[in-house]
């Protein structure tokens, strides 16, 4: 299956032990590289394994890995320009829909660029309770660390300049 840009795809998260954590009904593919895949979307249903839904309230540009063990979420919200970012591990692509598991550890950015790590206590629950492989941690624990460098020297994507090109492409491609 060849994805292209313009075409939509659902995501999937999962936990380590399999399981469906949470879906989103659609995202617009802005861009495809070889090492990772740009989706956008807006006002898109999330459906939580609680049972929760709801409707995203802003726009957001996400960033997708191939090799990575976090995905990047960038969240163009009134009072600035916020990144949410999950330590998961890099994604498959399963017909129309992109599938990661999430390890609980995020990073959330704020726009005057603190940050702030959270869900340790949850890493630590689901660490024990699915008993996450030594090299999973080690990796964990590498790749949020790695983030946080990544987010200190303002690189790719913790950009805002990129963040509204790819806002840009969205607009274009979602009228």
């Amino acid at each position: 299956m060849r994805l292209s840009v313009g075409d939509t795809l659902a995501i999937h998260c999962y936990k380590h032990n399999g399981e469906l954590y949470k879906t989103w009904d659609k995202a617009l593919i802005l861009d495809i590289k070889e090492d990772y895949i740009v989706l956008g979307n807006d006002n898109v249903l999330v459906t939580k394994s609680d049972g929760r839904v709801w409707r995203t309230k802003e726009p957001a540009i996400m960033f997708f890995y191939k090799e990575r063990w976090f995905n990047i979420i960038a969240q163009l919200k009134e009072n600035g320009l916020f990144y949410y970012c999950n330590i998961a591990s890099p994604y498959i692509m399963d017909n129309r829909i992109l599938k990661y598991i999430d390890y609980d550890l995020d990073l959330r950015v704020f726009p005057d660029g603190a940050f702030k790590i959270l869900d340790r206590n949850e890493y630590n629950y689901h660490k024990k309770l699915m008993n996450y492989p030594k090299e999973i941690n080690f990796i964990i624990k590498s790749e949020l660390s790695s983030l946080i460098e990544k987010k200190k020297n303002n690189e790719h994507p913790f950009d805002k300049e990129l963040i509204e090109k790819y806002f840009k492409i969205f607009l274009k491609l979602s009228n």
